[in-house]
Order: structure tokens, then sequence, then C-alpha cells
């Protein structure tokens, strides 16, 4: 992307963008707007991006400063409803659109960090590195965000079939406490 003028580049990271809003807003209106007010900030700021730097970072961390920055003002949130079924790839069968209507409303109870840096990752395929560069903290916390929220979302789409299998296995405590009348002793 280097050898792309600024103009170039801003376009083609459109549809990252828009996918990015939308999981940030859950809205299409708001996500829309939200890219264009990015893109706005992005191309008044056009003279402080260093050519050759990581140019999507760039502009998903203004996109989510701008986010973030109309949430201050409003203070409003949207509810995951809100967006649409063509948001979705692919006509599914009945099943499957119960299946991604779970996971929209799992994603919705996500916290925000969480979503977007799952968001990132597994949509936009975004590396660890320039996620944790577009949000500002560090790769250890942007891999963290981004497993938490895959363990979260496996919690809470599997359910009781997860709870069932781990429960057969015995507890780190439960073989200490099993272990503790034979004088075994079993680090916790």
């Amino acid at each position: 992307m280097s050898d792309m003028t600024f103009h170039e580049q801003v376009i083609a990271i459109l549809p990252k963008l828009r996918v990015q809003a939308l999981a940030l807003t859950r809205n299409r209106a708001s996500a829309e707007d939200l890219v264009q007010d990015a893109v706005c900030n992005a191309l008044s700021a056009q003279l402080s991006f260093i050519p050759g730097t990581n140019f999507p970072a760039w502009m998903h961390r203004i996109l989510r400063n701008r986010f973030i920055s109309n949430l201050r003002k409003r203070r409003d949130t949207t509810d995951i409803e809100d967006v649409p079924a063509s948001v979705f790839a692919t006509e599914a069968p009945h099943e499957d659109r119960l299946a991604l209507k779970e996971l929209a409303k799992a994603m919705g109870r996500l916290p925000a960090d969480q979503r977007e840096a799952l968001v990132m990752v597994v949509l936009n395929g975004m590396s660890y590195e320039a996620l944790a560069e577009a949000t500002g903290c560090a790769v250890g916390t942007a891999k963290s965000r981004v497993f938490r929220a895959r363990r979260q979302l496996e919690t809470w789409l599997l359910g009781e079939r997860r709870d069932a299998a781990t429960a057969a296995l015995p507890s780190r405590s439960g073989v200490a406490a099993r272990d503790a009348g034979k004088g075994v002793t079993v680090p916790i």
C-alpha cells in the first residue's frame, strides 16, 4: 500500500472502516456517518500522516477516536437489533439465521473493547500489532482482548454443553482436597 497515493489508500480502506464502524455503532446510518467523519478528519490531517507508516492502523485509530468523541457528546446507546439482516454475507437456512442472530446478540453483550478487538482481528484480518497500535494498547493486551472475547462467546453460545464437559474434569482444588487425607502434597 505504500506506493499508493493518500487518497487511493483512503478509498482502499473504506470497506474495512465500514465494518469496524458498524461493529462499534451497531447501526448502519450511524456507521456511515462515523466513516464519513473519520475520512474528513483524515483528509484534514493528511499532512500529519508519515508515509511508509501503518496507514490502516492510523485510519482505524482516527475512526475509533471519532467514535469515542461522539459517545462522549451523546452518551447514547443503540440496540443490536438495529443491524439489518443484509449485513450477513449470505442467505442462510433458518437454523443458520438463528445461529447468526444468536451470535449478533452475544457480540452485543461483549464489552466494547473486546468486541472491537475481535472484529478488527477476525473480520478485518488485522494483526495483533496493528490492533495494538490502532487502539493504543500493548500487543499483549490486544491478544488478551481477542482471547477473552472468543472465550466469552464460546461460553455464551455453547452454554450447557461446555459446562457439562468441563464439570467431568476434576478441579485442582478437588484433587488437593481428595489427597489431603492421604498425606500427599499437591500444589494448588
